[in-house]
């Protein structure tokens, strides 16, 4: 066969239907929906918010916001434990030894000069003791705050999740719309059993629970 007839076969070519074009498009909706909502349904948050990173742009920008803010808050834990370890590790060492002086000391009670030593010590502990504790309430305070992160990134991911959440059903309703009509019945009826009268049949909520979407998605072959 030349090319001459080559080309004339693929100028003579059928365009492919409009029906198999929306019945590939639905057919990828499904399998796209399908794998959002067993994502929200089955796996941890984190991969959750791994998928939805991927998929929304702007999502990505958040989720770098909320690492972001959950390193700094681990770094400045961290920091502040390591500087209130050895201030109580020095009033604990300063405690013991104090403790056994005194109990040196009260067993000879003749000896002055070595009571006079032992309460200089103490009062030095004293001292002591004060600045470690204001210093040691400071970092703790720093710790607590430090947990403010959780207030922040919580929020960011309320948002990120919800916005999944949404997506789902806005491709669910695109199935239910586009869907044969027997199946969009009986969609439809199974939600007004488990919801009550439906008065708008074509509402985004008409599929309002997990397993009305898993009943939809398996009506689908999805």
């Amino acid at each position: 066969m030349n090319s001459e007839s080559l080309q004339q076969q693929a100028t003579h070519v059928e365009p492919m239907p409009v029906a198999n074009q929306g019945d590939e498009m639905l057919n990828r909706i499904g399998h796209v929906t399908r794998l959002l909502h067993d994502s929200l349904q089955g796996l941890g948050l984190d991969k959750i918010l791994e998928q939805v990173a991927q998929d929304i742009p702007d999502a990505r920008d958040r989720l770098a916001y909320v690492s972001r803010m959950t390193e700094q808050a681990a770094e400045r834990v961290l920091n502040a434990t390591d500087l209130a370890t050895p201030l109580q590790t020095e009033l604990a060492n300063g405690a013991s030894v104090l403790e056994q002086h005194w109990k040196a000391v009260l067993e000879k009670p003749s000896l002055k000069s070595e009571y006079n030593q032992v309460a200089d010590e103490t009062l030095e502990f004293l001292t002591l003791t004060t600045k470690n504790t204001t210093e040691t309430k400071a970092l703790l305070m720093d710790i607590m705050m430090a947990q403010d992160f959780q207030d922040l990134t919580g929020q960011v991911i309320k948002k990120i999740t919800g916005l999944a959440q949404d997506l789902e059903k806005q491709l669910v309703q695109v199935l239910i719309d586009f869907s044969p009509t027997p199946v969009k019945k009986e969609v439809d009826e199974k939600a007004t059993l488990m919801n009550g009268p439906q008065i708008d049949p074509t509402a985004v909520d008409v599929v309002a629970s997990q397993e009305q979407v898993d009943d939809l998605l398996d009506s689908l072959g999805f």
